[in-house]
């Protein structure tokens, strides 16, 4: 297994400039970065370029996440609205392909999050979504990149919240590049148990998010319980990459997202916040790597 974090762990809105993150997470002692893939529209070629270049320098692997926008929901009634989505990603894609980064994971099937007072048919919305998945799927092929199904829990999305569901739907989708997606944040809600549902996934598991039940990095202290998560992992041979994605500061977009309205840093520095993934990461890669 890889061991990774997402850099929106330091940073209050989504996207920026990922470089410093690389040499800092290196640093750390983690193998991946996950960085958002949503404002890669706005970044010309050369600035991915260098991106590659400085992740094979330290020796890092790059991951991709992107919970849509509405603009770029798949499962839209709106033909023409999904058609843009289809431009969008394929400009995405290019440019993941450019920095060397081979998968992204997400809500990709639908958005996030999910406004659900405006409504929606689950069925004929997962009809519509495999239907346009095949074709997204067929996209990112060309460019040697895995799409990663995540499931979400029941209050940012509706149509894949346990791990059954996600395996249907990849199963639906019926191609090679689409996988499932795990996040014990997300689990904590809805699974009844953890480990029959990493069970369930085997063999269609592309990438595992994990954080602890408050979104806290994972450590020996938390009600999570690593141990065994870890072993469910290696039961089912999974060998991809395991980024921690932990939000503990207030504002900005990403603090609205993702519904943080304390302090849950407590003050921490930037040192301070350095110092508890690391502290982290080694202890996931102790707890799971046996």
């Amino acid at each position: 297994m890889k061991f990774g974090i997402y850099y929106a762990y330091w940073e209050h809105e989504w996207g920026g400039n990922f470089l410093p993150y690389i040499e800092k997470c290196k640093r750390l002692g983690f193998d991946v970065l996950e960085v958002a893939c949503g404002a890669f529209h706005l970044e010309n070629e050369e600035y991915f370029r260098e991106l590659k270049k400085c992740a094979e320098h330290n020796g890092m692997l790059l991951s991709g996440g992107y919970g849509p926008r509405p603009e770029h929901n798949l499962a839209s009634t709106d033909s023409a609205a999904v058609e843009k989505a289809f431009a969008f990603y394929a400009d995405v894609f290019k440019k993941m392909e450019i920095a060397g980064i081979d998968r992204i994971g997400g809500a990709l099937y639908s958005y996030w999050p999910v406004d659900f007072a405006s409504g929606f048919d689950k069925k004929a919305d997962t009809e519509r979504s495999i239907k346009s998945m095949r074709r997204l799927a067929d996209m990112a092929a060309d460019h040697g990149i895995t799409l990663c199904m995540e499931s979400l829990n029941r209050f940012e999305g509706y149509m894949i919240n346990e791990a059954y569901e996600d395996v249907e739907y990849v199963k639906a989708v019926d191609k090679p590049n689409v996988k499932a997606m795990l996040d014990t944040f997300h689990m904590n809600i809805e699974e009844d148990s953890m480990v029959d549902a990493i069970k369930l996934t085997e063999g269609y598991l592309g990438s595992f998010h994990v954080g602890e039940a408050n979104r806290r990095c994972p450590n020996p202290n938390g009600r999570m319980d690593w141990e065994a998560i870890g072993k469910a992992l290696r039961d089912i041979n999974y060998d991809g990459y395991v980024v921690m994605e932990p939000f503990v500061q207030m504002g900005g977009q990403v603090g609205k997202d993702i519904s943080i309205w304390r302090d849950m840093s407590h003050g921490a520095t930037e040192e301070m916040l350095d110092a508890d993934a690391a502290a982290s990461v080694a202890y996931l890669r102790k707890t799971f790597c046996k």
